[in-house]
């Protein structure tokens, strides 16, 4: 990251980084090809075929790669730097950012396989590719959040992007809950009434949130218990009750 930093201007280093990130890309095409990989031949053949792609890239790289014009190296011991870059307060904070962020990154797609195994009976190769989904999208957003980097205060974009994540986070685990509590109910009519209002909710927020993304017209659909609207409020929590009335009377297995 330091080396591809010195080649643009502060202006322009979110979109450069955002770029350079990409290359985690290759979390997909691993999840892609691996498990064909080792069907077709064996469980060496993934790992010989990365050891290649590395050599051939350390050639290149020494080849190719070089210091931008102007650069100075530093002429402090690296322990002297480690240390005074240690004692700033803004190095713990991005530090637990990104534990957060590239942490959690990392830690849904090494998850999201096993879950989707255990829980919907997925094949390996199924859930790899469900996976490699999952990547693709994280990698194709990296390019745009460092475009609003360089458009906006990076500190701002950050706290929005968390704060939305958060919300989605809370909204997805209302509507799985709603799901869950459907396939639980006794009788077709409390599933329906369950699955049902998860359902709605799960519309809200995908058109209030594809009306302010500009990607559908305005319509009018509050964002569930944001958005300001009394009418919807009190419908939803009215619904959110009804769900947790299901749930009371679900069927207790011995």
């Amino acid at each position: 990251m330091p080396f591809v930093n010195a080649w643009f201007p502060p202006e322009r280093r979110g979109v450069a980084l955002g770029l350079f990130g990409m290359g985690m890309g290759g979390t997909a095409i691993s999840a892609l090809t691996t498990v064909k990989l080792v069907n077709a031949h064996s469980i060496h053949t993934p790992f010989l075929i990365v050891a290649i792609a590395l050599a051939v890239y350390a050639v290149v790289a020494a080849v190719v790669l070089r210091d931008a014009p102007g650069r100075v190296p530093p002429s402090d011991k690296t322990i002297a730097r480690l240390a005074a870059t240690a004692k700033l307060t803004l190095t713990w904070q991005a530090a637990a950012l990104y534990a957060v962020g590239f942490g959690g990154y990392v830690a849904f797609s090494v998850y999201l396989p096993t879950y989707l195994k255990n829980a919907y009976a997925l094949t390996q190769d199924d859930a790899a590719m469900k996976m490699a989904g999952f990547v693709l999208l994280a990698v194709a957003l990296r390019p745009i959040g460092g475009w609003l980097s360089d458009r906006f205060a990076a500190g701002r974009v950050l706290a929005v992007s968390f704060a939305v994540v958060v919300v989605f986070a809370l909204y997805l685990f209302v509507v799985g809950r709603c799901l869950s509590i459907a396939v639980q109910a006794r009788d077709t009519h409390a599933r329906l009434l369950a699955g049902s209002l998860g359902l709605a909710f799960f519309v809200y927020v995908l058109v209030n949130g594809g009306m302010i993304s500009g990607l559908l017209p305005v319509v009018g659909i509050p964002m569930p218990l944001i958005s300001y609207g009394g009418t919807s409020a009190v419908s939803l929590l009215a619904g959110i009750g009804l769900v947790m009335a299901v749930r009371g009377h679900r069927p207790v297995h011995a």
